[in-house]
């Protein structure tokens, strides 16, 4: 396996290839489950709308401005929807395609600055790390985000190096993707590229400092990309909507938004945790000095890594990819420590094995437990306070009984590799515990994330398709959903009088009007203009005629 790999590694052309067949993981199943509330079936819907208005430049949602968001992100999605359809697969395959541009840009940097075994090892960890994986198969914003940032960081190190010829076009391209971060996700692609520079700049005692010709064209390409976007914005809609963006990117910050406030520690669990198997790898190389590398590569990696883990966990609005820029850097100080046990330049350590083993099991115990519970769901009813959970559950879904075998060969997948790696078979360790995530991760996609989805949005989003093409209005009540939107498929140029729910309960409406509730609210059984049509699992819907 290791003769295999290095003759991967030592062609190009070769190594390009595996990694592209890698990628497909990316791509299978794409569109195997439903788009999950909130977020993914925010974006598609966003994309949908524009196609649906023919409006490309603002970003909305119910056909109102949506200043959450720049609009870089719904383009790349409506490309995918001018190719496949409205559908899931093309709303998810932007990811997926960036995905394996992560994969290719890891392995030529590697190749680049180190060399191509060290590139094709930091290519092979992060496609075989949970949270990553999952996020290629997803349908928001942040790993597009992300590898914007990431880029822009990347030339601003060599920027800063100083140790190649003709730096001023690095700078640039240093600007131009943190630009296109900026028009992708707000203002924060900016934010933790400065503050990852300022880091750096300070370990390091402001003695390598960017010239101010290379201060300039970074920011000439930072302007390029963001004074483009803006332009035909403010052209188009007014300076409003930028002043709501600002406003609303500050209050994300400072206040919880929805609902999402967590502990300040959460992000560094959701780290540790979810990225397995990279978090274990790369302890050791929070712990203790290493050799100066090119470009001062551990330095920056550990900058943007501890800037993203505290600025996100002071951050009151705490949501689980936003510390998804963490798995950049520490995929990298992963790869680089197993590299040099490789060369023999580093041991592997006992507590790593201890580790290892302990989170593996713990998603083991996931994969395999999961399944079982929700086929036998009834046992736990009498011990759950939500009624809203225990009617979801109540939603007939068909387990085989076979699904918690994901956990076992996830398990299994675990305890060869660590035989593997304390055995100093590297490779052999590093290529089975990236198969095991991919392929159990395949497997909780085909067997049962769709059975998980289906109790908990499965009837809403049932009862939307089957209305699509009816003259109607369709809203949630009660509870905050954009389901009704994208999978309806409400069409442009309804009745602005729709945005008043009142108008819609009591006023002289021109169609028909849905509601749905969650099940625990029943206000609308008393209402004298609707009809309870259906009740299924934890959600009621209602007819206005």
């Amino acid at each position: 396996m290791h003769q295999l790999l290095d003759n991967i590694a030592g062609s190009q052309r070769k190594s390009i290839l595996f990694l592209t067949l890698l990628s497909l993981f990316f791509f299978l199943g794409l569109g195997n489950t439903h788009l999950f509330d909130w977020d993914e079936i925010n974006f598609a819907e966003s994309a949908r709308e524009m196609i649906a208005s023919e409006n490309f430049l603002r970003v909305q949602i119910n056909f109102q401005p949506f200043w959450e968001k720049p609009p870089f992100f719904f383009w790349l999605q409506v490309g995918e929807m001018k190719l496949f359809g409205i559908n899931e697969f093309a709303a998810r395959f932007p990811n997926a395609l960036f995905g394996f541009i992560y994969l290719i840009s890891f392995y030529l940097i590697g190749k680049k600055h180190f060399s191509a075994t060290f590139g094709l090892i930091w290519a092979l960890l992060f496609f075989g790390t949970i949270l990553p994986h999952l996020y290629f198969k997803s349908g928001i914003i942040d790993p597009v985000f992300n590898y914007f940032i990431f880029m822009s960081i990347y030339f601003m190190m060599r920027v800063i190096g100083k140790e190649e010829e003709n730096i001023g076009r690095l700078a640039v391209y240093s600007g131009l993707f943190s630009g296109l971060s900026v028009i992708t996700k707000g203002p924060v692609g900016f934010l933790l590229l400065g503050l990852t520079l300022l880091v750096y700049l300070i370990l390091k005692k402001f003695k390598p400092f960017p010239s101010i010709k290379n201060i300039l064209l970074f920011f000439g390409g930072l302007l390029l990309i963001i004074g483009a976007w803006l332009s035909m914005e403010v052209a188009q809609n007014g300076i409003d909507i930028i002043i709501q963006f600002i406003e609303y990117q500050i209050e994300l910050f400072n206040s919880p938004v929805a609902g999402h406030a967590q502990p300040f520690y959460y992000h560094f669990i959701v780290v540790f945790i979810g990225c397995f198997p990279i978090s274990i790898f790369a302890l050791p190389f929070f712990r203790r000095k290493s050799e100066r590398l090119v470009l001062d590569f551990r330095v920056w990696m550990l900058s943007l890594f501890w800037v993203v883990l505290i600025l996100f966990s002071l951050s009151t609005t705490k949501i689980i990819h936003y510390s998804s820029m963490t798995y950049m850097p520490l995929s990298f100080l992963a790869a680089f420590y197993l590299y040099q046990i490789i060369k023999k330049k580093e041991e592997w350590k006992k507590y790593q094995s201890i580790l290892f083993v302990f989170v593996g099991v713990i998603w083991s115990i996931l994969f395999t437990v999961l399944p079982i519970i929700m086929k036998n769901k009834e046992l736990l009813f009498p011990y759950m306070n939500d009624p809203f959970a225990v009617e979801s559950m109540k939603t007939p879904i068909h387990w085989s009984g076979f699904e918690f075998l994901v956990g076992i060969l996830f398990l299994v997948g675990v305890i060869i590799s660590i035989l593997f790696i304390r055995r100093n078979k590297i490779m052999q360790g590093i290529v089975t515990i990236s198969t095991t995530v991919a392929f159990s991760l395949l497997f909780v996609l085909f067997f049962i994330l769709p059975k998980i989805e289906g109790f908990t949005q499965g009837p809403v989003v049932e009862f939307d398709e089957s209305i699509q093409g009816e003259d109607a209005y369709v809203e949630s009540y009660g509870y905050k959903s954009y389901a009704q939107y994208y999978y309806f498929q409400q069409p442009a140029g309804l009745s602005e009088k729709r945005l008043n729910k009142d108008w819609l309960l009591n006023g002289d409406v021109d169609k028909t009007v849905y509601f749905v509730s969650k099940s625990t609210n029943t206000e609308l059984d008393e209402h004298p203009n609707f009809e309870l049509i259906k009740k299924v699992g934890g959600f009621r819907f209602y007819q206005r005629k």
